[in-house]
């Protein structure tokens, strides 16, 4: 007898979120509730080999396993299969996604497996344990990606970038709430400091000077933005920031839409700091 269960949950996320999130084995045990740790034993272009640990059982017993996972991104399709099988004879495990509309993704797993004949549990007890136990994750997983979405994210909760100049934070982006429409942060600058010279080949950039004072350069025009004021950044204008005024600058920026690919969206013209010249910098394409 041959094991078998299916299960699938709509996840209120756009799929490009849920198959990062859900694929990011190293990030299992925020998922599910049944897992101590997710350990990368190795990874190739095209599989992953991983060993999970669960909580002790209430005999105070701790099961782990290796297994290797295949993600094919093209066709939706997850393939994974235990290394370790341990009771089992084999399991093999599917993962699908698909696409319900735009902020909502189905997920569903098939498990197909047989149980050893000395398994302290046979292939039908298996069955319903885990189809109970997957509902139960699958539901736990929706709550969990469904709340990342709606999380409050400060200035200092994410990386700081200093390639361009400055103390750049994106802060709503696709990575890490799931936005599908274009990603907003802020800036910091000190008197002096600039945002080396770049342009947007597929955005508009909104700009809100929130405190002090920010020259603009704008192709070959300069305009000043003053606090509580805002400008406009067509997509293909070069546009270089530097805090004019006094006092720290703190700006904010929203970009819109999307570029087709993270390393497509920004262009620089100039070099950053760090930068060794501008012939290095050419027209160099960056994230």
């Amino acid at each position: 007898m041959i094991g078998h269960t299916e299960n699938s949950v709509v996840i209120d996320a756009p799929l490009d979120f849920a198959w990062m999130h859900t694929n990011d084995v190293a990030s299992w045990p925020d998922l599910f509730s049944e897992y101590a740790s997710a350990e990368i034993l190795g990874e190739t272009d095209t599989t992953v080999t991983f060993r999970l640990t669960m909580f002790p059982d209430e005999q105070g017993r701790v099961w782990s396993w290796v297994s290797e996972r295949t993600p094919d991104r093209e066709h939706l399709t997850v393939r994974a299969r235990r290394i370790e099988t341990g009771p089992f004879e084999f399991m093999n495990i599917t993962w699908t996604y698909e696409v319900v509309s735009p902020d909502q993704t189905r997920m569903r797993w098939v498990q197909d497996f047989r149980m050893k004949p000395t398994a302290p549990v046979d292939t039908d007890w298996m069955t319903g344990n885990l189809n109970r136990n997957s509902r139960t994750q699958m539901d736990l997983i929706k709550l969990r990606l469904e709340r990342r979405r709606r999380q409050v994210v400060g200035f200092d909760d994410v990386a700081s970038n200093r390639h361009r100049g400055g103390d750049l934070r994106t802060m709503v982006a696709p990575q890490n709430v799931g936005a599908t429409s274009g990603f907003c942060g802020a800036v910091r600058l000190k008197p002096g400091e600039s945002v080396s010279e770049h342009y947007h080949p597929y955005s508009e950039e909104y700009l809100f000077v929130a405190t002090g004072e920010l020259r603009v350069d704008v192709n070959d025009d300069q305009v000043t933005v003053p606090t509580n004021h805002a400008l406009l950044i067509p997509r293909m204008v070069r546009h270089r920031l530097t805090n004019s005024g006094g006092s720290d600058a703190l700006a904010v920026f929203q970009l819109s839409p999307l570029a087709p690919a993270p390393h497509l969206g920004h262009v620089d013209t100039e070099p950053g700091p760090g930068d060794a010249t501008a012939d290095d910098a050419g027209l160099a394409v960056t994230g």
